[in-house]
């Protein structure tokens, strides 16, 4: 069977950085820097394209600044949809598959129940909305394609919640943390073994089958909705994240979490008051189960450098 060539968006970010590791026993990676691969640039998008010449694109690159998206649109969506579109064009000149992560922030929060994949997205940031963008180019492509939307991103390294959470309770004696938006705390890594294992299977179906991985993932194509199981809010979150960091250190002071609602917390951007998402359609379809958020916590903080 020919080794799959998988070109990896944002290598330097958190999941990119995650799935540079991650893939390298699915195949042969290359995860190219911004130098060379630069999503806000078209030229650059197809040069990379064009000179790997992938069977698989993982996109994993994205414009995440979501409070900054409000106040620079037109950057959000070059690089959330145009880019998209421009990938998804030449994956299917080379009948490469894409896999694509997007968020939960193309709903705008109102259903009390989880979402599932079927319901309708309504976006109320630039941000969501450039990410549902970016999805309706990839469902348009007719190409091969995994959509995995997801929560609450983090991971030890980079710019996230948890490691920003970390940093300001060893800073301040006390944190004033949102406690009425829910949703699903996600580790970055898991992305990145979800991804293995889907292309790990794709792969295995066309060496089967006798047919190429993007005849394989057709099938399959689509939105997945795909974040750590369990749910909790903002509070709890860092709630927990303070408790294993505490456990890991009792020699450290940390700062007091007091919760308060979003009004007391006003952002540029409005977030969805409901971001838990139903995964039930990755289980059912791919076979797939993400692990519960705490144990992916616990393992997480086990990374971050120790407290100084």
């Amino acid at each position: 069977m020919v080794v799959p060539r998988i070109l990896i968006t944002g290598s330097t970010g958190q999941v990119g950085w995650e799935c540079a590791r991650a893939l390298t026993a699915a195949g042969e990676v290359y995860a190219p820097q911004r130098d060379a691969l630069d999503l806000a640039q078209t030229d650059s998008i197809r040069r990379a394209v064009r000179s790997f010449q992938p069977h698989w694109i993982v996109n994993s690159a994205a414009y995440t600044a979501v409070d900054k998206a409000e106040s620079e649109p037109e950057l959000a969506f070059a690089i959330n949809r145009d880019a998209v579109a421009v990938i998804a064009e030449e994956a299917k000149q080379l009948g490469a598959v894409v896999v694509h992560y997007s968020t939960d922030y193309v709903f705008d929060g109102s259903k009390q129940a989880p979402y599932g994949e079927e319901d309708a997205a309504s976006p109320v940031s630039v941000y969501g909305k450039s990410k549902l963008a970016g999805e309706q180019e990839l469902a348009a492509s007719a190409i091969p394609y995994f959509n995995f939307r997801t929560s609450w991103v983090y991971g030890p390294r980079g710019k996230n919640f948890l490691l920003t959470i970390l940093k300001l309770s060893q800073e301040r004696s006390e944190l004033r943390i949102v406690n009425d938006q829910h949703g699903a705390p996600t580790w970055s890594y898991d992305l990145a073994a979800l991804t293995a294992q889907v292309i790990r299977q794709v792969q295995k179906k066309a060496g089967t089958a006798g047919c190429t991985p993007a005849e394989a993932a057709m099938a399959d194509r689509g939105t997945y909705h795909a974040c750590n199981s369990g749910e909790t809010t903002w509070h709890g979150f860092a709630s927990e994240a303070l408790r294993l960091l505490q456990q890991r250190q009792p020699e450290v002071r940390l700062a007091t979490l007091t919760p308060i609602p979003t009004a007391e917390y006003p952002t540029p951007a409005r977030r969805p008051g409901n971001s838990r998402l139903d995964c039930s359609k990755l289980r059912r379809q791919l076979g797939i189960v993400m692990p519960e958020w705490k144990e992916s916590l616990q393992k997480a903080i086990a990374e971050v450098p120790p407290a100084k």
